[in-house]
């Protein structure tokens, strides 16, 4: 698929369920649960969901990147894709009053979502960004911290993504992702669905290319701080095909 039409095809996946409120985003994904429950399913605690707005919880996430960036009072971190905001509002609450949580995302609809829950529920501290991760709308060297929750994989360019990561970041700054990544290489079938790609699964990596395009963006001491296998339905040939949801920590 080109670039374009995978952009696309991401862009109008998340933004319908931006306008809908749907709870994943694809409809096999929640098996019927609800978005607090699958958020739960894949680490959030229920203490930190209680204390962030409720309508930015969508469980579209595979992991809770906040849970290990070490955030800390005053700094700035940053959340690549950060859809309705639930991971900016943690981290908001983790970097206070003097610190600041900045999203950007590239659909409009999410954005203007995000935006609309802060206003109504009084967040001072934090910013939400229209733009693409592999060009992001943040000057070099500006943020402590950078998150992102299963995003990373909807890019169709992740070297680039991960060279504007580390741009951004502040010498010393450090990376914690959240992603899908597989065992091995995805079929072509898979490779080159559009709706694939908008569930997350289409543009997943082996995790060593996953890993390997990180440290050649220049990132140091990358460790994969968990794992957690699940499998998908390979309707073409009737196979099940292994997936890893896992959660990198990296240091610029």
């Amino acid at each position: 698929m080109k670039e374009k039409e995978i952009k696309e095809a991401v862009k109008g996946r998340y933004g319908q369920i931006a306008k809908q409120d749907q709870q994943s985003c694809c409809p096999s994904c929640s098996g019927g649960a609800s978005s607090i429950l699958q958020s739960r399913g894949i680490g959030y605690k229920r203490d930190d969901l209680e204390q962030v707005p409720e309508e930015a919880i969508m469980g579209l996430g595979c992991g809770n990147p906040t849970a290990t960036a070490d955030l800390k009072v005053g700094e700035v971190v940053l959340d690549l894709g950060s859809g309705a905001g639930v991971d900016v509002f943690l981290a908001a609450n983790k970097v206070g009053p003097t610190g600041k949580a900045i999203g950007v995302d590239m659909t409009k609809e999410m954005i203007d979502k995000a935006k609309r829950i802060a206003t109504n529920h009084g967040y001072q501290n934090v910013e939400f960004r229209l733009g693409e991760m592999e060009s992001l709308p943040v000057e070099d060297e500006y943020v402590d911290a950078i998150i992102s929750n299963c995003v990373v994989n909807l890019s169709p360019d992740k070297s680039k993504v991960f060279q504007e990561a580390y741009r951004a970041l502040k010498p010393g700054g450090r990376l914690t992702v959240s992603d899908i990544v597989s065992e091995g290489a995805l079929p072509d079938e898979i490779k080159t669905d559009s709706n694939a790609w908008a569930c997350c699964i289409g543009g997943a990596l082996e995790q060593q290319e996953y890993l390997e395009k990180i440290k050649e963006a220049g990132f140091k001491d990358i460790e994969v701080v968990s794992s957690r296998e699940f499998y998908i339905e390979n309707k073409a040939n009737q196979t099940n095909e292994k997936l890893l949801s896992i959660t990198v920590k990296a240091y610029k």
